[in-house]
């Protein structure tokens, strides 16, 4: 007989907050989905297993919640260190809530990063949509000017009389039309996604193969795949997709150019409850492109995005901008956090994709 849940509990799974339960001993009785996400293990793995093993370092936090002397009242400290065994660090408020039923403890931890995080994608997604609509007004105000200088060069060849001259009437109308398609490139893709179910993993393995036989073979860039095997497929336009990691991909195999023992890891993953410009989301996919490059200038980091950016010579600026553009006809979010020797982009992408255009 299937029982439902009761309400406490299902208050306690759909908490955006990580909460653990644990004994006065600080073994661990249970954990919420969120917990689970934050420390990137499973409630039955860590059922039994002291609070500690989550931990390499806890700025001694949870140093007093196995005294003696029971725990009266809760109390919070603000802004502690974390450093999970993964190795990363988490800036978070910690309240200590003593539980009067059986003497446990209840333990609520609030990523101080995730709510930053927030903060920053909002300002990437304002910054975006002013590029796009920036961007729109120059293609506007460019073709327009450069059909009329193309239709002019056309006229002008067709009343020469001497051949010769048409070489320069030739170079107006190429100009002209790769200036043209310059200013389409920066638009991104022209046409509407088609959204189908789609395998990241697919996606990504195409990628690889694609970006791996257009290197030279002497270069030798390991691909290394962490992927979930648990996630599910995603809504999204197959090629467009392509088109977006294809552009990051290419980009950490330029920037190993130099690079002893270069390395790029494809790493996907499932995050619950999670915020894309003010709209949460039960359930969206994090696909991350590293590698062990010398990293972005930190004074680019902020304007990677922006068309005719560039952060090597000769390259365009586009690829990127187009990537954020079709991220976001996904409803999606691109991120990037460089340092030498460890260069991610993230592509957060909900599961379920919602048609908001006009």
């Amino acid at each position: 007989m299937h029982l439902q849940p009761s309400l406490e509990q299902q208050v306690f799974e759909h908490q955006t907050s990580a909460i653990l339960v644990i004994s006065r001993e600080l073994t661990i009785l249970k954990l919420n989905p969120a917990a689970e996400d934050l420390f990137g293990v499973s409630g039955q793995q860590c059922m039994g297993q002291g609070l500690a093993e989550l931990f390499i370092e806890s700025e001694s936090v949870f140093a007093n919640l196995a005294s003696t002397t029971p725990l009266e009242q809760s109390f919070t400290h603000r802004h502690q260190s974390l450093v999970l065994r993964g190795g990363n660090r988490l800036i978070v408020d910690l309240t200590v809530v003593p539980m009067e039923t059986d003497g446990h403890l209840l333990i609520e931890i609030q990523p101080l990063d995730r709510l930053l995080r927030i903060n920053q994608d909002d300002r990437l997604i304002n910054v975006q949509e002013t590029t796009t609509e920036l961007v729109r007004g120059l293609a506007h105000e460019v073709k327009n000017p450069l059909a009329g200088i193309r239709g002019a060069a056309q006229l002008l060849e067709r009343t020469l009389d001497d051949e010769r001259l048409s070489e320069f009437t030739n170079v107006i109308i190429r100009e002209t039309d790769r200036l043209t398609g310059l200013v389409d490139t920066m638009l991104g893709p022209n046409r509407i996604p088609k959204i189908a179910p789609v395998n990241v993993h697919k996606v990504l393995e195409h990628v690889a193969q694609v970006a791996g036989a257009s290197m030279d073979t002497h270069r030798g860039i390991e691909f290394q795949r962490d992927y979930d095997p648990s996630l599910p497929d995603v809504d999204a336009d197959e090629d467009q997709l392509i088109q977006a990691f294809l552009n990051i991909v290419s980009n950490a195999c330029l920037a190993l150019a130099d690079t002893p023992d270069p390395r790029i890891t494809l790493r996907t993953r499932a995050l619950r409850q999670f915020t894309i410009a003010g709209r949460r989301h039960r359930l969206v996919a994090q696909i991350d492109v590293i590698d062990n490059g010398p990293g972005i200038p930190e004074h680019l980091q902020d304007r990677i995005f922006y068309p005719m950016i560039s952060g090597r010579a000769g390259g365009t600026g586009l690829g990127l901008a187009i990537t954020q553009t079709i991220v976001r006809r996904h409803d999606g979010i691109l991120e990037c956090h460089s340092e030498p020797g460890n260069t991610r982009f993230s592509v957060i992408l909900p599961l379920t994709f919602e048609d908001n255009s006009p």
